[in-house]
């Protein structure tokens, strides 16, 4: 088989309205061979991938695929599957798929849904080679690769905090755009844009995150307003160190001024022996050790949003019961990290438990070692806190709720995750002793969303709901312009329609981006970047995109939705943005994505009702048509009219405004009546016009936009 092309379609297109691959494959010798005449293809195939059960493909039901290879499928269509199917085990939540034969013979475009677009390419490439190894017996080592692409995937792919919070801006319409291949993401679009980064947002203060990863600064502020913290100092030194371990009374804590995720943290220590061996791993890992009483209890997370408590975890302790034959490092391996949902990133449920040296400490303290054989039924601690991973949202008590809410207040940050250690979290901390142990900025919220005991929270929505207002969706008012002829000029006089005094207008044309009329990147931006250009933009206000065809073929549209769709006219002979096209229905298609793309409900298609093939577009709108036209008389009009549609008319002095059965409003155009006014006013003037309507505009604010475009305007050439 060869990849003939492969194309990354970033944004809506003609197979679906988010982001796939289109290969180009050539079946060659394979052409002839569908699945059920391939020895033992199947057979392989099923047992590599044994998951792929779920596949209902066309049958519709459980098993369905398979059902498909017995019976006999051809290549294009296993790859789609296996593609699909190497991308849900890496960890991503994809599912659509398509394969369609060419007019060529054993040529197929196979269409293939990705979250991230190398992770998607690389999956594919892995399920040709299976394929191809399952077709001539060759070995093929699944659980190798299956590693290899999930580790990718922990690379490139949102990690788990992240994805709570976009997966919530996703349900409420909020359009998603990463800025690096890390957790850096723009929710919205233009001036009402907010950013995030993993569980920090562009309201999280710098002051505040210095200060939560300051311990001891932390617990000085958390003191002064009399929130329950530790006693505690920072030391020096190791004898220093023992020196404070005195003062305070053991058992106490040694822990890096600086650490995160619990490094470096050594809990329940009583001789100076260990004291001084926590301090030795504690400096390593930060910048300065402090010491702090222990205080009794089980770790517990409380997640703090805008002055709420919106989340809370306790964490269990990890423990091991002898057997007489095993080592402690064994019984590790075996009884704690067999657990399927342990792994060593943040993106697993539970992390794996290393043989470390705070491990190595806590056996200590109780009388082993790790190569040590416990005997039968002897049950060893482990860790104190072997995952925080069981809900208890429900039961926080009120007080201790407000202690952790004046603690996020103090440190300054809009989203905190406390460190609380408490015997009971539906206890008040100061009457069991309890204390506030840390605060941490960009807390994880994995515990929260998928906790391993009990229900999960809406973390990721509480977060959103502090970024956008109740029912905003972070978008600018943005139209999209496509057509055979007249896109450009269309655009720039669009431009000076929306040009109010509402906020900055972008522009995104042939000739560059412009903002306010200033050109700020030459050069064509009819594609996905030219769009992204404007909705990237943190000062506009309104968008204007100007769609060839060629840029929607090559990577999709530059954005998910539009207010408003222009069409000006689909010419099968004006092909100078497609030039291998072959067919005026491919010309047609790629430009009919703008009016798919129409938002539901709120948006509009501006259809040209002259042109039979732009006309013809009007029933793939998912909102509302306004047609534009010369001809008084067109048919289309009559009917639209009776069912309270709205339409404009280009008459050779003025544009008449109609909606249903309403008197007819008209606006005389500002420059005079003759056969090149007249040519230029069908090709761009009437869409423009008609577009700013359907967008909300008043016709009291057209007529003002008109008569501030001069005459010589209206014979610009697009």
């Amino acid at each position: 088989m060869e990849i003939r092309r492969i194309r990354t379609l970033r944004g809506s297109n003609t197979w679906a309205w988010f982001p796939v691959i289109e290969v180009l494959i050539d079946l060659q010798e394979l052409k002839d061979s569908p699945s059920n005449i391939l020895p033992g293809f199947n057979e392989r195939v099923m047992s590599w991938l044994p998951s792929m059960i779920e596949h209902r493909c066309s049958i519709g039901e459980r098993g369905g695929f398979f059902e498909r290879l017995r019976r006999g499928t051809y290549q294009g269509h296993i790859l789609e599957h296996v593609t699909l199917e190497l991308q849900q085990l890496a960890g991503c939540d994809v599912g659509f798929g398509k394969a369609r034969e060419t007019s060529e013979e054993g040529v197929y475009k196979v269409i293939i849904e990705f979250e991230d677009a190398a992770l998607g390419l690389e999956c594919f490439r892995t399920a040709l080679r299976l394929n191809q190894a399952a077709v001539y017996d060759h070995p093929f080592d699944i659980k190798a690769e299956l590693q290899r692409l999930r580790d990718m995937a922990d690379d490139v792919c949102l990690g788990p905090s992240t994805r709570a919070i976009v997966s919530a801006a996703e349900a409420r319409g909020i359009p998603i755009h990463r800025l690096t291949t890390g957790s850096l993401v723009q929710l919205g679009w233009g001036a009402r844009q907010r950013r995030i980064f993993t569980a920090e947002t562009d309201r999280t203060c710098a002051i505040a995150e210095s200060i939560a990863q300051d311990k001891e600064l932390t617990r000085r502020l958390l003191r002064t307003i009399g929130a329950p913290v530790p006693e505690g100092r920072p030391v020096d030194d190791a004898n220093d160190a023992w020196e404070a371990a005195q003062e305070l009374g053991p058992p106490v804590v040694v822990k890096p001024r600086d650490g995160n995720h619990g490094r470096g943290v050594f809990t329940g220590l009583i001789t100076q022996e260990q004291v001084a061996s926590a301090y030795a791993h504690a400096e390593r890992i930060g910048n300065g050790v402090l010491v702090e009483r222990f205080a009794p209890g089980c770790e517990h997370r409380v997640l703090v949003v805008d002055g709420k408590v919106v989340a809370a975890s306790r964490g269990e302790p990890a423990v091991i019961v002898g057997d007489g034959s095993r080592t402690v490092a064994q019984l590790i391996d075996e009884q704690l990290n067999s657990d399927p949902r342990r792994g060593e990133d943040c993106s697993s449920l539970l992390y794996t438990i290393e043989v470390d040296p705070i491990t190595t400490l806590a056996l200590e303290q109780q009388g082993f070692r790790p190569e040590s054989v416990p005997a039968a039924g002897t049950r060893i601690l482990i860790k104190r806190n072997g995952n925080v991973d069981t809900d208890v949202t429900e039961r926080v008590h009120p007080e201790v709720a407000a202690r952790a809410i004046e603690a996020a207040a103090v440190v300054g940050l809009d989203i905190a995750g406390l460190d609380i250690v408490a015997e009971d979290i539906s206890r008040p901390l100061e009457e069991q002793g309890g204390a506030i142990v840390e605060v941490n900025a960009g807390p994880g919220l994995q515990m929260h969303v998928q906790p391993a005991n009990g229900k999960p929270r809406p973390v990721g929505e509480a977060i959103i709901a502090t970024l956008f207002p109740p029912e905003a969706n972070g978008r600018i008012p943005l139209i999209a312009v496509t057509g055979s002829r007249g896109k450009t000029a269309t655009v720039r006089l669009l431009g000076n329609l929306l040009d109010r005094g509402m906020g900055p207008v972008g522009l995104a044309t042939s000739d560059g981006v412009f903002r306010d009329h200033r050109l700020v990147k030459p050069g064509d931006a009819t594609g996905y970047d030219g769009a992204q250009a404007l909705l990237q933009h943190p000062l506009v206000e309104w968008a204007v995109c100007e769609v060839s065809a060629e840029s929607v073929r090559e990577e999709g549209l530059g954005f998910d939705e539009c207010d408003v769709a222009v069409v000006t006219c689909v010419d099968a002979t004006h092909r100078d943005d497609l030039p291998d096209a072959e067919r005026t229905e491919q010309v047609t298609v790629l430009k009919r994505c703008v009016v798919e793309a129409v938002a539901k409900r709120r948006g509009w298609a501006v259809l040209n009702a002259d042109d039979p093939m732009t006309a013809a577009m009007a029933e793939f709108c998912p909102g509302s048509v306004l047609w534009f036209t010369r001809d008084p008389h067109n048919p289309l009009i009559a009917g639209h009219r009776d069912k309270g549609g709205r339409y404009v008319v280009g008459l050779p002095t003025a544009l008449r405004f109609c909606e249903g059965k309403l008197p007819a409003v008209e606006i005389p155009l500002p420059s005079p009546s003759g056969e090149q006014a007249d040519a230029a006013l069908a090709e761009y003037g009437l869409p423009a016009a008609a577009a700013v309507w359907a967008l909300g505009l008043s016709l009291a604010d057209i007529a003002a936009g008109l008569a501030r475009c001069a005459a010589p305007e209206f014979s610009t050439q697009s």
